[in-house]
C-alpha cells in the first residue's frame, strides 16, 4: 500500500523522522515480561503497529515508499530495556533511524530518573504515527484506558466543507510566501534536544493572561514566548527594518474528525502563522498570538477542502511531494514548529504505577529550524526544544522562553 501524501512529506533524506514521548510513574521499576505482555494484547490487534516502512521496487525518490505488512506481532522485538537515563535517550533517538525491516516503532525502558520516577518511551517514524496516536497508544495500555482497544480506522470519504476558491488561494500563499530565515549558516548547525520542567505556578499564571482577556491556551503561550526569545538570543532580529518579511512558524492541527479520535496514523496538517518579533509588549505579543490562533478553525477548512486534491496528485506523482515538501521547510519558509499537548484523561496508572509527568520528543527540523513542544499533565509542564541550530541554542532557547513565560505570568502585577 503506497503512503499518503502526507505521510510521504516525512520521508525525507538527511532526517530519522523519529517522534515520541516519555512518559514517568511513580513506584517501582517495571517489570519487562508484564509489559510486553500488555503490549501484544492491547497493540497486538492493531494493523497500524504491524506496518514496515519500504521504498517502492523502482525509485523512491519518483514512485515513493510502500507500506507492508510485517507478519506476527512480535513484542520482545519492540518493547525493550535500555541503560540510558531519559534525556540522553530522546537526545539519540531524534538523529536515529529506528531499526529497519520491522515495524518503526518501539517502546523504550530506561533507567530511572534521579527522583526515582519510573519511565518509558515510545518513539515511532512521523509516516507511521503522529503525536495523536501516541497518545491513543499510551492510553490503550493504562489499568483502564476508557476506549476500544481495537482503533477505528479513518472513514473513507470525510466530509469535505465547502471552501472558496478565493479562501484556497490565499491560504496557499499564506503557506508557502518567503520570510526571514533566522540569522545562521548552515554548516554551524547541529541537532541538539533540551528537556525543561516548568514552574506549574508561573504556568497557571501566565493562562489567565492577558488579564483582562479569557486567558490563554498552552499554544498561545508557547507563539507568544518563541516571538519575544528569538529576538533575545540573535540580536541582528532586533534591528530589522520595519518592512522585513516575517518569521513564520508552522502549528500542527489533528484533522481527525470526533468519530476518529482513536485512529492511528498521520492524520495532521500545520498551518503558517507570522510571529511577533518586533512587537515589544509581552501583553501585546500574546494578544496578536490569540488573534493568529483563532483564525486557525478557518483555515483548516481550506486543508480539509485542498487535501484529497492534493493526495491524488501525490499518488500519481510522489515526487512532487518530496519537492513541496523541501520547498515549506526551508529556513526561510518555516523557521520553527510549535506543538502543545495536554493529557486529559485525569488520574492514570499502568500495572499500578501512577502517571506523573510526559516529554514530547518532536522530530528534527531541516537545518537553521527549531522544533519546541510543551504538554501538561496534571500540575506537571514540561518543554522539550529540539533544535538544528547553533551548539548551545537549545539550551538558551529553552532558558529564554520559560523567561518569557515567567515575564507573562507577573503581568497582571
Amino acid at each position: 500500500m503506497r503512503l499518503s501524501g502526507i505521510e510521504e512529506g516525512f520521508v525525507r533524506p538527511g532526517l530519522s523522522g523519529t517522534i515520541g514521548s516519555a512518559t514517568l510513574y511513580t513506584g517501582k521499576p517495571f517489570d519487562l515480561a508484564e509489559l510486553r505482555s500488555r503490549v501484544g494484547e492491547r497493540w497486538g490487534a492493531l494493523e497500524r503497529m504491524h506496518q514496515i516502512l519500504m521504498p517502492s521496487p523502482r525509485s523512491a525518490a519518483l514512485f515513493g515508499h510502500r507500506w507492508a505488512f510485517a507478519g506476527p506481532f512480535d513484542p520482545a522485538a519492540h518493547v525493550i530495556s535500555c541503560a540510558q537515563e531519559v534525556e540522553p535517550l530522546l537526545a539519540a533517538a531524534v538523529v536515529r533511524q529506528l531499526p529497519p525491516n520491522r515495524p518503526p516503532w518501539q517502546l523504550l525502558v530506561p533507567k530511572a530518573t534521579p527522583s526515582g520516577g519510573q519511565p518509558l518511551v515510545l518513539l515511532a517514524h512521523h509516516a507511521l504515527l503522529d503525536g495523536s496516536s501516541l497518545t491513543t497508544l499510551y492510553r490503550l495500555l493504562m489499568d483502564d484506558p476508557g476506549i476500544r482497544v481495537r482503533a477505528p480506522k479513518p472513514a473513507l470519504t470525510p466530509p469535505r466543507p465547502r471552501v472558496p476558491v478565493t479562501d484556497l488561494i490565499r491560504e496557499w500563499r499564506s503557506s508557502n510566501s518567503p520570510g526571514q530565515p533566522l540569522p545562521l549558516a548552515p554548516g554551524e548547525c547541529r541537532p541538539a534536544v533540551t528537556v525543561t520542567r516548568l514552574d506549574p505556578a508561573v504556568m497557571r499564571s501566565a493562562r489567565r493572561q492577558p488579564a483582562t482577556g479569557r486567558g490563554a491556551t498552552l499554544n498561545e503561550l508557547l507563539l507568544s514566548a518563541l516571538a519575544g526569545a528569538l529576538p533575545t538570543c540573535y540580536d541582528t532580529l532586533t534591528s530589522r527594518p520595519l518592512d522585513a518579511a516575517p518569521l513564520y512558524v508552522r502549528v500542527p492541527v489533528d484533522l481527525r474528525s470526533p468519530d476518529e479520535t482513536q485512529a492511528l496514523g498521520t492524520l495532521l496538517t500545520a498551518l503558517r502563522v507570522p510571529l511577533p518579533v518586533d512587537t515589544d509588549s509581552p501583553a501585546d505579543r500574546l494578544r496578536t498570538c490569540q488573534h493568529l490562533m483563532s483564525a486557525l478553525n478557518q483555515r483548516c477548512h481550506a486543508h480539509r477542502t485542498a487535501l484529497p486534491v492534493l493526495e491524488g496528485i501525490s499518488r500519481a506523482a510522489p515526487w512532487l511531494t518530496a519537492t513541496l515538501t523541501r520547498r515549506m521547510t526551508r529556513p526561510e519558509v518555516n523557521t520553527a514548529v510549535c506543538t502543545a499537548f495536554k493529557w486529559r484523561d485525569g488520574p492514570s496508572r499502568l500495572h499500578g504505577r501512577r502517571l506523573t509527568g510526559i516529554i514530547a520528543l518532536p522530530p528534527l527540523s531541516p537545518p537553521a529550524s527549531v522544533n519546541l513542544a510543551l504538554t501538561q499533565n496534571a500540575e506537571t509542564y514540561t518543554l522539550t526544544v529540539v533544535s538544528h541550530l547553533r551548539p548551545g541554542d537549545s539550551q538558551l532557547l529553552a532558558n529564554t522562553v520559560t523567561e518569557e513565560l515567567t515575564t507573562m505570568a507577573a503581568m497582571s502585577t
